[in-house]
C-alpha cells in the first residue's frame, strides 16, 4: 500500500500541493507560499503537517539548506499508467467506453485494485464536487456500498456515473443535481463497473 494511504486529509492535501507546485514550478514553494495556496492563517499548524510528511518520508528534512518545501524521491512519488477509458455521462447514460489509452495516475491515489480512469461529461454529479471535465479514478470492482459513487452499466450497453442504492427488487442510481432525475432498474439490468477512489482536475 502506498505510504501516503496512511496520511490525514489535511497531510494528503499539503502533498498534493507539493506534488502540483514540483509539476507547474521549478522552484519548490516556501512556507509562506503553502499557507496561501492551501488558505491557512497558521504557519505552525502547517509546520507539523511538514513534519509529518517528513516522518512519512515523503518530504526532505527542512535544515534550512535550500529554500523551500522539497519532496523526497521515493518510489510513491512516482505516477503509475493506467487505462483511460474516454468519457462517461455523469448525466444521462451514453455508449460504454471502448479500447483504453493509458493516463499517468499518482501512486497515492491508487490501491491493490485494478483501476482505470473515466472523464466525467455533464454536471448531474456536481453537488457531489464531480464537474463536467474532472478526471475519476475508478476501483474495477462488480460491487458497492450504497451511497457509493459508481461506474454503472445498464442493459449491457451504457454507462452512467451514479451514487448507488440497493434494495431488494431494486437498484436506484442516485443523481447528485437536482435538475436530473433518478434512475430505477431491476437489479439484473444493473452491473456496477468500478467504484470512485480518486479524483483530479486541472485548472487551466
Amino acid at each position: 500500500m502506498s505510504i501516503a494511504n496512511n496520511l490525514t486529509r489535511r497531510q494528503r492535501s499539503v502533498y498534493e500541493f507539493l506534488l502540483d507546485h514540483q509539476r507547474q514550478w521549478q522552484d519548490p514553494p516556501t512556507l509562506d507560499q503553502l499557507c496561501t495556496g492551501l488558505g491557512l492563517s497558521s504557519r505552525g499548524s502547517l509546520h507539523k503537517h511538514i513534519q509529518a510528511l517528513v516522518d512519512a518520508g515523503l518530504v526532505e528534512p527542512m535544515g534550512g539548506k535550500h529554500r523551500g518545501i522539497r519532496l523526497a524521491q521515493t518510489i510513491d512519488d512516482a505516477a503509475n499508467e493506467i487505462p483511460f477509458l474516454g468519457k462517461i455521462a455523469a448525466g444521462y447514460p451514453v455508449q460504454a467506453f471502448e479500447t483504453p489509452e493509458t493516463i499517468e495516475v499518482p501512486a497515492f491515489m491508487l490501491g491493490h485494485e485494478t483501476s482505470f480512469v473515466l472523464q466525467a461529461k455533464g454536471d448531474s454529479m456536481r453537488d457531489a464536487g464531480i464537474l463536467d471535465g474532472d478526471l475519476l479514478v475508478i476501483a474495477k470492482r462488480g460491487h458497492a456500498r450504497n451511497q457509493e459513487i459508481v461506474v454503472a452499466l445498464i442493459d449491457g450497453t451504457e454507462t452512467t456515473l451514479k451514487r448507488i442504492e440497493q434494495q431488494p427488487g431494486k437498484t436506484t442510481l442516485h443523481p447528485a443535481n437536482d435538475s436530473f432525475e433518478t434512475l430505477s432498474y431491476s437489479p439484473d439490468r444493473v452491473e456496477i463497473q468500478g467504484v470512485l477512489i480518486g479524483q483530479m482536475r486541472s485548472y487551466r
